[in-house]
Order: C-alpha cells, then structure tokens, then sequence
C-alpha cells in the first residue's frame, strides 16, 4: 500500500523543454484532483515513456523492457510507484515490488519508475508533502505551458523532409506519415514516432 494519504496521479502530458536543451517535461495530474506536478526528465527516458504509451514495439528490447522482462521471469511483480521526496529541486521516487517472499522498496528517478510503471501497468502516487511543495494548480499550469510553447523552436532535421515534419506535420498526407512512422521506427526516432502516431491518431 502506499503511504499514508498518498495522492494518486496519471500522465497528462510529455512535451520537449524550451529552457533546457535535450530534456523534456513529464506532467502528471492528480486522479481526484486539479493539481498538476511537472517533472523534468531526460531524453531516453522521455522516449521510453512515449513509446510505451503510444504502443510502438521497439525493434529490440529498451533498458525498461528489459527490467520488465528480467522481473516477470524471476515472479516479482510491481505493485506501485511512489514519488517519495524532493530534495534542493530533485525528485526521488520508490518502486514496489512484490516477490514470492517478500515486499521490496527500490530507490529509483522518477522518470525510471514511470517508465517501469507503465510497463507494468501500475499506479504512480505521490507524497502530500512533494505535492504541497512542487505542484501547480491546473490553471497556473496551462498558462505557463502556453508561454513556453510559443518561446519553444522546433528541432532541426537531417534533411529538409525532416525540418518540414518538424515544423507541421499537418502538411503531410495519411499514407505519408505512416511512411514516416515505420521509418522512425526502424531508425529507433521514438521521439519522432510517438509525435507521428499522435498525429496519425488524431486523423483516425
């Protein structure tokens, strides 16, 4: 169980991050509640949230696969995550696991748990004390992510087709964004594809 009072939330959304280069901003929202706790975490690890939660099978295993893997075959199961603390700015979190013998607490990042969570398909919970300490309010939040949306430029490609898809890839037909998907795939882009599936979805 977690802990006392322990507040449960979902991911509402993943975004790159203006003001820091190479990283990206996890946001997680209370289940039962307005309050939005924005974490930042690095690349692969963003990749390895989205392309979990877009269900893009990766061409070979990914680390968080891999502890899936290694978990199941060895009968632990995860029970939950627990956003545990928040120390000069760094978040700290727990993995619950559960053994045939015993329950067993592993320290891990935030975004390493979330990424192992959703594998598993468990809850993510925080402490009341990191929610009082680092949340938003869900309308504070939104105006602070549009001002960092307009200030944000986008990556650029290899190749014009890339800096184009970049910029909008509304101007891409159906047939081409799929193109696209299987080549992202298969170049292990999972940033890139997890915001090509997006779109491909919202056509759907």
């Amino acid at each position: 169980m977690p802990v006392e009072n322990a507040i449960e939330l979902e991911i509402i959304g993943l975004t790159a991050n203006h003001s820091q280069s190479g990283s990206f901003t996890l946001v997680l929202g209370e289940v039962e509640g307005n309050r939005r706790l924005p974490i930042i975490i690095g690349m692969f690890e963003a990749q390895a949230i989205a392309i979990e939660l877009e269900k893009i099978v990766p061409n070979r295993p990914m680390t968080h696969d891999l502890f899936k893997s290694f978990a199941t075959n060895f009968n632990f199961t995860l029970d939950h995550i627990l956003i545990s603390d928040m120390r000069e700015g760094v978040f700290y979190a727990k993995i619950m696991c559960q053994g045939p013998f015993k329950k067993v607490e592993i320290d891990a990042r935030p975004s390493d748990a979330i990424a192992i969570a959703v594998r598993f398909e468990v809850p993510v919970y925080c402490s009341p004390a990191v929610m009082s300490e680092a949340s938003m309010e869900d309308t504070d939040f939104r105006e602070s992510s549009s001002s960092a949306a307009e200030q944000a430029q986008p990556r650029q490609g290899s190749s014009t087709e890339g800096k184009k898809s970049e910029g909008s890839l509304k101007n891409f037909s159906l047939d081409k964004l799929n193109q696209m998907l299987d080549k992202a795939i298969k170049n292990e882009d999972y940033e890139k594809a997890a915001r090509l599936r997006d779109e491909i979805n919202r056509r759907n």
